[in-house]
């Protein structure tokens, strides 16, 4: 079984507090987003592998560590996903960006699929897929599945808010992909929105509400 780390780091945990007051503007909405993304990342990148490579610094030659030939990719799930990419870039700024396009039919709560453009090698890339929410955990679901489709083996998953409803759902269905949660909230309510949560994450990072 995979790990799904919880977040309780005060940093994280402050400024998610920020992100959910209805009194937060989208410009300090966005920003806070991308400085949770990058404290996230942070903890994800965790378990990348290191090698030793000999170096010279100014005093004599020593042998210092550097990622292991690691090829990495970030893919937002569309809309809102889009938000936590500049973060994460600031830690893993050779990473390469796919994009997977699904809205949520807001009869079934199903995810469909509009759009899906990603690296051509993302195969043999660490995959990390960002959403900031992950409520009944069916958009984040199905673009792990068309990864998998696509031959990704190395996937990690990364949200800002979950549900417990959407952890329970993404570990049942991708049990080999690790997830990182900012914060596991109460519950969803009838319309399938995280409670307490934040609102809808796209429509405060673009200011489209």
């Amino acid at each position: 079984m995979s790990k799904c780390v919880i977040m309780d780091h005060p940093l994280i945990q402050h400024k998610i507090g920020y992100i959910r007051r209805m009194d937060t503007g989208t410009k300090d909405f966005r920003e806070t987003i991308s400085e949770i993304a990058t404290l996230i990342c942070y903890e994800a990148t965790r378990d990348l592998e290191l090698t030793d490579v000999e170096i010279e610094t100014p005093i004599c030659k020593t042998t210092a560590k550097e990622l292991k030939g690691k090829k990495m990719a970030i893919v937002p799930i569309l809309r809102a996903g889009l938000g936590m990419v500049d973060g994460m870039l600031t830690l893993i700024p050779a990473a390469k960006i796919g994009h997977i396009g699904l809205y949520r039919d807001p009869a079934t709560l199903e995810p469909v699929e509009y759009y899906c453009k990603l690296p051509a090698d993302c195969a043999e890339r660490e995959v990390y897929v960002v959403d900031p929410m992950l409520a009944t955990g069916g958009s984040s679901v199905a673009a792990i599945r068309m990864l998998k489709e696509k031959g990704c083996k190395k996937i990690h998953f990364l949200c800002i808010i979950a549900a417990p409803e959407g952890i329970e759902r993404m570990r049942k269905e991708h049990p080999d992909v690790d997830l990182y949660v900012g914060s596991v909230d109460e519950k969803l309510n009838d319309h399938g929105y995280i409670v307490p949560g934040l609102g809808d994450a796209g429509d405060r990072i673009f200011g489209t509400k």
